[in-house]
């Protein structure tokens, strides 16, 4: 049986800057809050006319050109998005069309924040039993379009992007099992919903659920794959909130890793969150190639899902 190695990386993310001073004209708050809180200090917004799979397209051109990958080589378009702005066509398939792919399978996966975890592992599943050769996976999100910019207990937080990964068959697997799950009964901690469509959570419920219950998980997705906690090189969790990122980190002993915080200057772009921060760490070459690296998403419907990558 092949296994599947992320063989490339690429973002996409708006011009627009939007500070924690400019949002202190907005509603009442200001950096010191912002940043003691969640831990972000600008974020990137969308302009009007700007479209979801615009970004993504772009997100998945840079990691195909990365990769050396043929457009026409794409048999797998997995989008991971709660923000798509229309149900058919679906945003792979706005992506396909927009690089000229020629017939790929193409499908949303929303799982929220932790969609782009759970799409990496079902191109892996499709790749190892032969479903699939080469995959572009991506995760996109314009969190400013569900955002109420009068609330300032959500709109401090989030930003817009793109983020994608190629992911072909190798003889040497570098994308390890996944180990996924959620919490049904308090899927309703993070909502999008209404007309139209709004981001709200219970904070606190999300804060404890990370900071007590998560490590644990994390801990076994190291296990499921075959290494330690301590041997990782890099960790990318979901870039929610510095204060969530930090100690889960902490807790579950990775002590030698490079830890991604673009949090801090993209805010919480959802499911685009893990490949955007993945892809600077490796533009920036802070971890080196062939190296471990922990991805671990979570968020909405309380869901989870991780898996420990080789570093292209």
């Amino acid at each position: 049986m092949p296994g599947a190695r992320i063989a490339a990386l690429g973002h996409s993310q708006p011009d627009r800057v939007l500070t924690n001073a400019d949002l202190a004209e907005m509603v009442d708050t200001s950096d010191e809050w912002i940043t003691t809180r969640v831990g972000v200090r600008t974020r990137r917004i969308a302009e009007p006319g700007q479209t979801l799979d615009e970004f993504a397209a772009a997100a998945a051109a840079k990691a195909l050109a990365g990769a050396g990958t043929e457009v026409g080589d794409v048999d797998l378009v997995l989008v991971a998005t709660s923000t798509a702005g229309a149900a058919s066509p679906n945003t792979a398939a706005r992506v396909a069309a927009r690089l000229g792919m020629r017939s790929p399978a193409t499908i949303d996966v929303n799982v929220v924040c932790s969609g782009f975890t759970h799409a990496l592992a079902l191109a892996d599943q499709a790749i190892r039993c032969g479903q699939a050769r080469t995959a572009v996976v991506i995760g996109a999100d314009f969190m400013s379009a569900v955002t109420d910019w009068t609330d300032r207990t959500t709109c401090v937080l989030v930003g817009d992007g793109a983020g994608a990964a190629v992911v072909v068959a190798a003889d040497e697997p570098g994308i390890s099992p996944v180990l996924w799950g959620s919490v049904p009964e308090r899927s309703r901690a993070v909502v999008i919903e209404g007309t139209p469509n709004r981001f709200t959570q219970e904070g606190q419920t999300v804060f404890r659920w990370t900071t007590t219950e998560l490590p644990a998980i994390a801990r076994q997705v190291c296990d499921r794959a075959g290494i330690g906690p301590e041997d990782l090189a890099g960790v990318v969790f979901h870039q929610a909130n510095l204060r969530i990122i930090e100690p889960l980190a902490a807790k579950m002993g990775a002590v030698n890793a490079v830890v991604a915080k673009d949090v801090i200057e993209s805010g919480n772009t959802s499911a685009a969150s893990i490949p955007i921060a993945l892809a600077k760490l490796v533009e920036r070459r802070e971890i080196p190639a062939g190296a471990p690296v922990l991805l671990f998403g979570f968020g909405g419907n309380l869901s989870y899902a991780g898996q420990v990558v080789v570093c292209p």
